[in-house]
């Protein structure tokens, strides 16, 4: 019983901060700034309620349900800010292009300064390094942003790092947005390390992680939620506030004041929500890391103790949940464990 109430309690506490908190805060912009401005409308002077109770009453529910609402379509509104979704193949296309070269450009510069400090700690450069050095430095936009990196400090080069780290390390992994490749980066995690397609084995592998990990990859989603759910509270409230504008003559400047200070922070919120996947890559990374054995177990499976085995091994249990069986998949059979039922049960025998 202390497990269910714990998970659910910890449920009800992803779902409050990530979804109706935020969609509680563009509610009450409505309410305040833009629903008094439609009260010449039926529908709207019958929704607005004539008491501070009411008032206080109709926030809290229109918070839980829409709150409720957007935490079902997360999944396609996570897909379209991150490229998957509605977007035409020429902007997909387009957006690729441009993140593979921010990437590469970003690898560039780190490069540059690697080699430099290398250079002046080591007294000079390898025939080989000193023809690298050149050669990136002869692109001109990498020698105008190497020219500013040079006086940057430790602290503003690492977050150079992080940036770059925010990209999936296989270059047909790039997304079209900065969203899509800072979730992309820790999705194919697993797959570039292990060769184990967290993506396809998700359930498997939250399944048999311990709680503390699996927490903590909820906990870490969550300000990742808060961000996307503002986000897209404030396009719907600016969307309401140009229509209040359009067949409303009241109020238009408060309501203008609003349309343009939502609009500017739907860029910030974007960003924050880039940031703030940092703490969930690195919660799905321990989960792929702690969690192998434990998933290997509950297959019943031994990891070798060669990570190119290891490798091999992932990649057929990959391949046998992703496609129709086939008799090469009974190479898997050397991997398998003696053991049969429970894993406790045998290890206490």
């Amino acid at each position: 019983m202390t497990d269910i109430a714990k998970g659910a309690l910890g449920g009800a506490w992803t779902l409050l901060v990530g979804w109706i908190l935020p969609t509680a805060l563009n509610l009450a912009v409505v309410l305040f700034t833009v629903l008094p401005s439609l009260q010449e409308l039926d529908i709207f002077e019958r929704l607005l309620p004539e008491t501070d109770g009411g008032m206080g009453l109709l926030l809290t529910m229109g918070s839980l349900l829409i709150g409720l609402v957007g935490n079902a379509c997360q999944n396609p509104l996570y897909r379209l800010l991150e490229g998957y979704l509605l977007w035409p193949a020429s902007a997909y296309a387009a957006g690729c292009r441009r993140n593979r070269r921010i990437r590469m450009q970003l690898a560039d510069r780190l490069t540059v300064l690697r080699l430099e400090r290398r250079q002046e700690n080591q007294g000079g450069l390898s025939t080989e390094a000193t023809a690298q050095l050149a050669r990136v430095l002869s692109q001109p936009r990498v020698a105008r942003a190497a020219s500013l990196d040079r006086r940057r400090t430790a602290t503003q080069r690492a977050l150079l790092r992080e940036e770059l780290a925010r990209y999936p390390v296989a270059e047909d992994q790039i997304a079209p947005t900065r969203l899509g490749n800072a979730i992309r980066r820790f999705e194919e995690y697993g797959w570039d390390r292990y060769q184990l397609d967290t993506q396809l084995l998700w359930n498997e592998l939250t399944g048999t992680v311990p709680d503390q990990i699996r927490r903590q990859v909820d906990l870490a989603r969550v300000s990742v939620d808060f961000f996307v759910a503002l986000l897209y509270g404030h396009a719907a409230v600016c969307a309401l506030a140009l229509f209040a504008m359009a067949t409303s003559h009241s109020d238009r400047p408060l309501l203008l004041v609003t349309t343009i200070v939502l609009a500017a922070l739907i860029p910030v919120w974007y960003r924050s929500a880039v940031t703030a996947t940092d703490e969930w890559a690195a919660a799905v990374r321990a989960m792929v890391n702690v969690g192998r054995k434990p998933l290997a177990a509950s297959l019943g499976l031994a990891l070798p103790q060669t990570l190119a085995a290891e490798r091999d091994m992932w990649r057929m249990v990959s391949r046998l949940s992703r496609i129709p069986y086939h008799e090469r998949a009974a190479a898997l059979d050397r991997y398998r464990t003696a053991e049969t039922g429970d894993p406790e049960e045998n290890s206490c025998s």
